[in-house]
């Protein structure tokens, strides 16, 4: 009884399979493309790049095992003369179309498949070109919603905040009207004990109230904890402790930079509304290096 049949048996076989894998790449690569344009989620573009390299490294080890010369060779001394009509033979075996290197189609796979994901990895390059004004990846870091202009503040669920609604002793989260699924827009409004300030805010205030980013310069958690004795807001992933009664800083735990302070004032219709954007990018301050890198 004969044993199972080899699925790369054959040069024909194995040139099938090399084009079989080559195509799985092109394959690949589509899909990466493809979960890119519609909103780049990481799993999808995960698994289509293991299928697209995959295919590659593949289609290429089947090409160099199963096609090209293999084994142990012994250098003879060579011919001091040879007829036209052989090296003429040999070179059509060794460089033509149905040589091992060169088989019909092989190469033209390899280029394709090559082509396709070096074209696919071409579209992450969109998010780092500007397509619109306002619309550069560093300007969209560095900036936010907030503009002078009258943005109201309004609460998380969407009510306007006027000045007298901010009680001693407690802080207000507020968001951008109209713009309350921004990440990086989220604020705080804090009365502080205007005795008891050794530094001033960095942004505008209404009096003694003032308002903050509520994403901790760590690592962006929300500070949310609030001490109203000793003036400090407290992030709890990480510890630290923003001094808002000098301007913010940082005084305890990893952070290093205060936080930024939000421009406010009072709008015609009687509402809290900014005047500009934060004093600073919000938010984790990892990519905020100095010239050289890292400190």
């Amino acid at each position: 009884m004969s044993g199972p049949r080899d699925p790369f048996a054959g040069q024909r076989g194995r040139a099938r399979w090399v084009r079989a894998f080559f195509a799985l790449t092109v394959l690949g690569a589509a899909g990466f493309a493809a979960a890119y344009t519609a909103g780049g989620n990481t799993q999808l573009l995960g698994v289509a790049l293991a299928v697209a390299f995959g295919g590659l490294a593949a289609g290429l080890a089947v090409w160099g095992r199963g096609l090209l010369p293999s084994g142990g060779y012994v250098e003879e001394r060579p011919i001091l003369g040879r007829h036209r009509e052989e090296r003429r033979v040999l070179a059509e075996t060794a460089g033509g179309a149905e040589s091992p290197i060169r088989r019909r189609g092989l190469v033209g796979a390899l280029v394709t498949a090559g082509g396709a994901l070096g074209l696919a990895l071409l579209f992450p390059l969109r998010s780092l070109l500007e397509f619109r004004p306002g619309n550069r990846p560093i300007g969209m870091v560095r900036h936010t919603v907030w503009r002078a202009g009258g943005i109201r503040l309004v609460t998380p669920e969407g009510k306007p905040v006027r000045p007298g609604d901010i009680s001693p002793g407690t802080v207000q989260i507020v968001v951008p009207e109209g713009h309350a699924d921004d990440g990086d827009a989220p604020a705080f409004l804090v009365r502080l004990d205007v005795r008891r300030l050794r530094k001033g805010p960095p942004a505008a205030t209404v009096g003694d109230l003032a308002a903050f980013s509520v994403l901790c310069t760590h690592a962006g958690c929300p500070v949310a904890l609030y001490e109203k004795g000793t003036g400090r807001m407290l992030c709890p992933c990480h510890q630290s402790a923003f001094d808002l009664w000098n301007a913010a800083r940082a005084v305890a735990g990893p952070a290093a930079r205060p936080l930024p302070g939000l421009p406010i004032e009072v709008g015609p219709d009687g509402y809290l509304r900014a005047s500009g954007d934060f004093t600073a990018p919000p938010g984790a301050g990892f990519w905020d290096l100095p010239p050289g890198g890292v400190p």
